[in-house]
């Protein structure tokens, strides 16, 4: 194949997929050869521990167009969706996961878009099925909690399924940050960007790989890296408690000059005390993360390591 003349790279991060990989390749590949245009698929491999390497290694030895980038160990999907855009070679890239949560046939429609001159195509999703009633209103929260404390304009409903004009993906290529949440980074290179409006599926097999854990350090990776108002936040509250004391200070030598009011309600005293420690150990907590995210931009590890490439 020609690499100079592909025209689409698809970009499909994989973290133990065995369930799925066979469909999402079947799939994949339909829809592609409709265009009737060159085309890769980039399969990158996160450190799977199950069968998913040694599928896709039997996928990319029967087909030309299949390649193959697998981990040294699990760096994250964030870091895999990058991996793969950096390695792609055609004129417009496209991320979907490997779940079939986000139809392929929307590609199609992406590219509609695309050739209209449009550098960012993103799908927006109108409904989220076979995901928990706690997922939906979580992740509901998250984008608008996310839209309201940064100056970034992210579209709100959006996930990583886009499609990203050649261009944009060598402007990406220069944004080296590790807590990365690409769609926000896309969204702030700017560019001319629009949505395709779509439902989302339910997951074909196998389970989530975003427990309540990993989407918790998502949340905080979107918001500490977009915004710095949770620092400002605590200093506003800072301010407010030492205000608070102060009045509370005033208060109590009124009493004990003036009004010889002995001053009872040790409880009350001892729990508020804990109550203003818990916040500043909170607020404490929220400096320590931007520390952290410093300290690993600091030390300058490579975002990935590869184990292996095949097809390229």
């Amino acid at each position: 194949m020609d690499e100079t003349n592909i025209q689409y790279s698809i970009v499909v991060p994989l973290y133990n997929e065995e369930l799925v990989i066979k469909e999402t390749y079947k799939r994949l590949k339909k829809v592609m050869e409709t265009t009737g245009e060159a085309y890769e698929i980039i399969f990158v491999n996160d450190g799977s521990k199950d069968r998913t390497l040694e599928m896709v290694k039997d996928i990319c030895n029967k087909d030309k167009n299949i390649k193959l980038i697998s981990f040294s160990k699990n760096f994250g999907h964030q870091i895999a969706i990058t991996a793969g855009m950096n390695n792609s070679n055609g004129k417009a890239a496209i991320v979907i996961d490997a779940d079939l949560q986000d139809p392929p046939e929307i590609i199609l429609k992406m590219i509609e878009k695309w050739k209209e001159g449009y550098d960012v195509v993103y799908g927006k999703r109108l409904s989220r099925r076979g995901e928990t009633f706690f997922k939906k209103v979580t992740a509901k929260a998250f984008y608008r909690t996310l839209r309201v404390m940064t100056d970034v304009d992210i579209p709100v409903d959006t996930g990583d399924f886009r499609l990203i004009d050649r261009k944009v993906c060598e402007a990406l290529k220069r944004v080296p940050e590790r807590n990365r949440y690409v769609r926000g980074i896309i969204s702030w290179l700017g560019f001319k960007q629009t949505g395709v409006e779509f439902a989302r599926e339910e997951r074909f097999a196998g389970e989530t790989k975003y427990p309540l854990k990993k989407m918790i350090k998502f949340a905080s990776d979107a918001i500490i890296s977009f915004s710095y108002k949770p620092l400002r936040l605590a200093i506003i509250i800072g301010f407010s408690i030492s205000i608070f004391s102060f009045l509370y200070l005033i208060v109590i030598v009124f009493k004990k000059l003036f009004v010889n009011d002995a001053i009872h309600g040790w409880t009350s005293i001892v729990a508020l005390s804990l109550f203003f420690n818990g916040l500043v150990l909170i607020m404490l907590g929220i400096i320590g993360e931007y520390i952290g995210r410093i300290y690993d931009e600091v030390k300058g590890r490579p975002l990935y390591i590869i184990d292996e490439k095949v097809g390229f």
